[in-house]
């Protein structure tokens, strides 16, 4: 059974989150702030993160950023009353998978819950599937109708970084310490290089395409 951290300061909101995931057949546990969030995290695990953005003590973009920088790669939805692109930027920026908006269709909140639990299995299993093309990290092959192409160590991992979060802003610097690492002595102008070449490789690919959004990075779409 999946388990789910709801992180709600919102006592009424949090209980109805936490009756219809229930209700769909996952565990919850409920926190009211960021701080108590990363508490329970340290006393046990959580396939999911949904997290409010206004809170005491933590907000969602700290809390998010904090497990971010430490290396946790939990899915994180996160839910606010916030509906400025700038707000959702801000989220997707800190490391978030998803966005709602309040007021929450509860119904879509988990088919939204479902689909990244779906994701992040794909990614632990280190194969992603995206209509036609199948990319396998431990060969570092992209198989698009039956055809196969190794890439570059570097060019896959990008690829196959971005499909694994469709949708999903990454910043050229996040990308950069991600794929090329902290220490490395290359700039992000690297990360441009290798999007073009990616871009070339699959200028025909009818399953995804790199979006570029100007001034902050990149992003795979499924077509």
């Amino acid at each position: 059974m999946f388990k789910i951290l709801i992180t709600e300061d919102d006592r009424e909101l949090r209980q109805l989150f936490e009756h219809v995931l229930v209700k769909n057949g996952y565990a919850v546990q409920g926190v009211g702030n960021g701080v108590e969030a990363l508490q329970a995290m340290d006393d046990g695990y959580f396939d999911l993160i949904i997290s409010d953005i206004m809170m005491p003590e933590m907000n969602g973009y700290e809390l998010v950023d904090s497990l971010r920088q430490a290396g946790n790669s939990t899915p994180v939805l996160m839910i606010t009353a916030k509906s400025g692109f700038d707000d959702m930027r801000l989220g997707f920026l800190s490391g978030t998978d998803d966005y709602m908006v309040k007021p929450v269709n509860v119904n879509e909140m988990v088919l939204r819950v479902g689909a990244l639990l779906r994701r992040a299995q794909m990614i632990n299993e280190r194969r992603q599937v995206i209509g036609s093309t199948t990319m396998e990290c431990d060969s570092l092959t992209v198989s698009v109708d039956g055809v196969s192409t190794v890439l570059p160590q570097k060019e896959f991992m990008l690829l196959y970084k971005m499909a694994s979060f469709p949708g999903k802003i990454f910043t050229r610097q996040q990308l950069m310490d991600e794929i090329w690492g902290y220490n490395s002595d290359s700039d992000t102008h690297t990360v441009d290089v290798h999007i073009g070449r990616l871009r070339e490789r699959f200028r025909d690919n009818q399953d995804f395409r790199i979006v570029t959004m100007r001034g902050v990075g990149y992003k795979v779409v499924r077509s």
